[in-house]
Order: structure tokens, then C-alpha cells, then sequence
């Protein structure tokens, strides 16, 4: 690509970002690569503001074809000649927004667009649908390539009769594979082409580089070629930690403690086990949520619909109206790309569709275009929804069965990773919907939980003999427990591992002022802040700061 194109004045947008990384590495990040996704460290996606050859961040699929044609008008209306180009895995292909891209291009005249379909059969979890069905089918042989040129073969020895023969090669390529599929959408197909065959693929860009206008070259590659393990298992191999070359990503012998991820993935089998109407929906990610093991127990049940967000949450609902559990598995940082069908289509009607909010609040290494920040404020105003934050493993089934026993939408966020090491049990019990409970008795201060900083609260707690509150649930609220600590507490601080603004710390605050207590004392934390201050020295002064002030200052008022 680099070569062929003049980059950066040529625009190329990487979709999905992990393909990104030879290319970091030929725009001067070669050194910096011992970073990558460490703090302070260069970026595991593109990134604009980190290079000049980063032209659109895309940490989240499907979003390339867009980009580009975007900058192609752009370019055109401004006058300037450069090529836009795509390159699209063939898992991004499968969302519905690569689609209305390619059908809002094939309308856009005068503009230079080349959508490369990087097409390895693989995306995190193995492609799914039709679409990879008919990739499958036009890749399994020669016989097609060799084909689409058959109607100049045959007639080179007769008249030249080139209308004849440009619907002969039409016909051929629509009777051998539904290549036309991006024809008719406007663009010039080309491929498939062996991706690894530079003697092929560099004129092939090449061609394609001086022709211009809208083209769709697609490229068949191998994930890991070349590196023998990621060939045999390219799931494993798809976005590994640091791992010795020689040797492989070593598979753990000792048992750790189960992730909140296997928390779910066992619940989710055991619930299905106990009611035969619950159904697991996944937007590719079957791996990463844990729903392995529920394909193969349950391949009737599960739904791997594609990197399609918005479709996936529909489907859902459109169980739930035909009398149906569906729990919709999905990453925070996704929802909001189906946020709109969340609202319209689920909460709106009242469905009964529980969603198991995975990777909530920070993620690490991912960042900021992955963290679940967001998820607490932009579903707590939506009506009807049940909104559950589990302190620990143990809860976290808990409160899972919980919900997905409410009769209506419901969430269940939880972290990557594991948390204290709970044990989670193994029954399907539930607790009332909207009720938190007290994890430690203390006075002045009651220190309100929503998610996994329990542990840290009640180490704080211990101090300055503070109250911790397990809130369980940011909606609905437990108003009853509220009312009473407002009694006879005097400061109140939230924990949550989410965005402030319009988060769990609003939540207590609005219900407060509706009942008129003017004057309390709040303050928010989330987790960003505790990862800068000590727990035991950094928050005591802050904690002795806070009593002194409010005990001279303010007194709880029910007016």
C-alpha cells in the first residue's frame, strides 16, 4: 500500500485498527512498537493525532468506507487529486454500515474511492452469515478467476464483436459467483487475488491506483502468514499480550480466578439449562463474552449475528415480542452502536430483553475508544430500564439471574478481568430488584458503591469509620436506604467505575434534591481517580478534610 500510494497526501483508513500495525511500523513507529498499548505508549488503533498517516481512528468496525467517501468529496469539492482507500476486514464487512456506505457511493459521482476487502476468513470470533458464505464460495477455487476473462478467450478468433463480448464476460461473472453484487451497487469489482502475491497484488493497485473512480479489489489473505502457531489458531494468536516467538502463547496451568466474563459464560448455560426460553445473542464476540461453551450446549439458541450492533438488539427484541428471554452479550463500549434500537425498539415497548454489559468502565490496554465509561449515564435516562452493578463475582450471578428474572429491559455491567476472587456458587437465586445493602456500619460518612470498588471502599472505611453501602442497582434506586442514611450521615460520597457526569453520583444527587435535602455534603470518585491517590494515605486527609468541614458547617435539613 505505502508503496504503491503517496501517503500521506493519499488517504488510507485501516478497519479494524488491529490491521494497523505493520503500518505504524513503516511511519516512523518502529521504536515506539515496545509501547504499544502501555501508558504513555502509542496506540493499539490508528490514532490522528499520533501520526500524519493516521487518517481516521477506528477502533470500532465498519467505519472505513464511510471515512473515505467523506474525504473524497471532500477532496473533490476542493479540487484536490489523491486517492481514498478502505481497507476492510472481512468481519467489518458483515455490519450494516459498511453497506449503506457502498450504497451512498455508488451514488456520489466524480470521487476516488478503492475499498480493499481484506479477506482472511477470520475476525475475533470466526465470520459469521451469508455474506462470509458467499466470500467462502467465491474463493474455492481458480475456476472463477480464470473464468471472468472467458468471453475475450473464446472470441479473439472471431470478428470483433466487443459489445458480444463485454456481456459475455457480464454473464459469466454472474453465473459463476454474484460478484455483481458490488457492480451493481457502483463499483468496479476485481478479484479475489491472492493477497500474499506481490507479483499480483502490486500491479493489481497499481492499475487500480490510475483508473480511479470507484473500485472494490478483493484480497484473500491467511491470518498469521507466515508464523506457523496464528495459522493453526488464529483466534488465540488474534490480540496477544507479549508472548516469546519461539516458543507461543503459553496456555496457564494454574487455575486463576474466574473472570466476570466465565461468570456469565456459566450462568448463562446454567440459566439456560432452567428455561428453555432463554436465548444468547452476540455481535462477534463470542469469545470475548464467554459464550463458547453456550454454542455448543445450546447451537439452537445462539446467535452470532455479525459485527451488527443495531440488528442485534432488534432480533432481540423481536424475540422478546413472541415470549422469549433473549440476553443480548455485548461489550459497553458496542451498545452505544445500538443505542437508538436500545431506546426505540427495546425500552420504549417495555421488552423483556436483559443485557449483559461486559468490559465496563476502564479496559486498559484498549483505551479510550473501548473503555465502558459511558453506559451508567446514557441508559439511566431511559425509561423502564433496570440498570444492576454487582460488587464481586458472587453478585454478579447474582444479579444477573436478578434481571434476567425482571419482566422487562434490564443491564448488568461488570469489568474485564476478575475481580476479588468470590466465589460465584453455582444456584440461580435473585434479590429484590432495588435494593442495595450494608457492607459496613460507621458514622458521619456513608460511602455509596456502585460496582466493583466495594473492596476499596471498605478499606478506606476502615479509617475514618465510614458506612459502606453495596448499592447494587444506580436504577431504580434504593430510596428507603437512602432516606434513612441521609438521617444520620452527614457526607456522602459515590464510588463508581464510570463517567461522572450524569453517573451513578448524579443519580443519588438528583433523588436528594427532589426530596429536598439542601444541605449535604457529596462527592464523587470513580475509578480514574482512585488509580491517582493511595487508598489508606491518600484518602484520609481527604477524609479528615471533609468531617471537620461538614460537621462545623452543615447539618441534614428535611425541609
Amino acid at each position: 500500500m505505502h508503496y504503491v500510494f503517496n501517503t500521506p497526501h493519499d488517504r488510507i483508513v485501516w478497519d479494524v485498527g488491529h490491521q494497523s500495525y505493520p503500518h505504524k511500523i513503516l511511519t516512523g513507529r518502529r521504536e515506539a512498537m515496545a509501547g504499544l498499548r502501555q501508558a504513555g505508549g502509542i496506540s493499539g488503533f490508528p490514532k490522528r493525532s499520533e501520526s500524519e498517516y493516521d487518517d481516521f481512528g477506528t477502533a470500532h468496525s465498519s467505519t472505513s468506507i464511510s471515512a473515505v467517501l467523506g474525504m473524497a468529496v471532500a477532496s473533490r469539492n476542493s479540487g484536490i487529486k489523491r486517492q481514498h482507500i478502505a481497507v476492510i476486514g472481512d468481519g467489518a464487512m458483515t455490519a450494516g454500515m459498511a453497506f449503506e456506505a457502498l450504497n451512498n457511493a455508488g451514488v456520489t459521482p466524480d470521487v476516488n474511492v478503492l475499498v480493499i476487502l481484506n479477506d482472511n476468513d477470520m475476525s475475533i470470533s470466526p465470520p459469521v452469515g451469508a455474506l462470509n458464505r458467499y466470500f467462502a464460495r467465491l474463493m474455492s477455487g481458480q475456476f472463477y478467476a480464470r473464468a471472468k476473462n472467458v468471453g475475450k478467450a473464446v472470441l479473439q478468433h472471431v470478428p470483433p464483436m466487443l459489445e458480444l463480448a463485454r456481456r459475455f464476460e457480464g454473464h459469466a461473472k454472474g453465473v459463476l459467483a454474484p460478484a455483481t453484487l458490488f457492480e451493481e451497487l457502483g463499483f468496479n469489482y476485481v478479484g479475489p487475488i491472492d493477497g500474499h502475491d506481490l507479483d499480483s497484488l502490486i500491479p493489481t493497485l497499481e492499475n487500480l491506483r490510475e483508473l480511479g473512480g470507484l473500485q472494490f479489489l478483493h484480497v484473500v489473505t491467511r491470518k498469521g502468514q507466515g508464523y506457523k502457531l496464528a495459522e493453526a489458531d488464529p483466534v488465540l494468536y488474534h490480540g496477544p499480550g507479549k508472548f516469546d516467538p519461539k516458543v507461543g502463547i503459553k496456555k496457564s496451568a494454574t487455575v486463576s480466578a474466574p473472570t466476570f466474563t466465565q461468570v456469565f459464560g456459566q450462568w448463562l448455560c446454567d440459566m439456560a439449562e432452567a428455561d428453555p426460553r432463554l436465548y444468547g445473542i452476540t455481535p462477534a464476540m463470542r469469545e470475548g463474552s464467554g459464550m463458547v461453551q453456550f454454542e455448543s450446549l445450546f447451537p439452537d439458541r445462539y446467535f452470532d449475528v455479525g459485527i451488527a450492533e443495531q440488528h442485534a438488539v432488534t432480533f432481540a427484541a423481536g424475540l422478546a415480542c413472541e415470549g422469549q428471554k433473549p440476553v443480548v452479550a455485548i461489550y459497553s463500549t458496542f451498545l452505544q452502536r445500538g443505542y437508538d434500537q436500545f431506546i426505540h425498539d427495546v425500552a420504549l415497548q417495555n421488552l423483556d430483553v436483559t443485557f449483559a454489559l461486559d468490559r465496563a468502565g476502564l479496559v486498559g490496554a484498549d483505551g479510550a475508544t473501548h473503555a465502558g465509561n459511558y453506559d451508567i449515564a446514557f441508559l439511566r435516562c431511559v425509561p423502564n430500564i433496570v440498570i444492576a452493578t454487582p460488587s464481586d463475582e458472587k453478585e454478579a450471578r447474582l444479579l444477573l439471574s436478578t434481571c434476567y428474572q425482571h419482566s422487562g429491559p434490564s443491564s448488568v455491567r461488570y469489568p474485564r478481568g476478575a475481580g476479588r476472587g468470590a466465589d460465584a456458587g453455582t444456584d440461580l437465586s435473585t434479590v429484590p430488584v432495588g435494593k442495595g445493602i450494608e457492607r459496613r456500619r460507621g458514622e458521619y460518612t456513608a460511602i455509596l458503591v456502585f460496582g466493583t470498588l466495594l473492596a476499596n471502599a471498605l478499606e478506606a472505611a476502615e479509617s475514618i469509620n465510614a458506612t459502606v453501602i453495596d448499592m447494587r442497582f444506580v436504577k431504580p434506586l434504593d430510596q428507603e436506604l437512602l432516606l434513612e442514611l441521609a438521617q444520620s450521615h452527614e457526607n456522602f460520597v459515590t464510588l463508581e467505575d464510570a463517567a461522572i457526569m450524569g453517573g451513578a453520583g448524579s443519580a443519588v444527587h438528583e433523588f436528594f434534591a427532589s426530596k429536598k435535602f439542601l444541605n449535604l455534603c457529596f462527592t464523587w470518585v470513580t475509578l480514574t481517580n482512585l488509580l491517582t491517590m493511595e487508598i489508606k494515605s491518600g484518602l484520609q486527609p481527604i477524609w479528615g478534610w471533609m468531617r471537620r468541614a461538614c460537621w462545623s458547617l452543615f447539618k441534614v435539613t428535611l425541609i
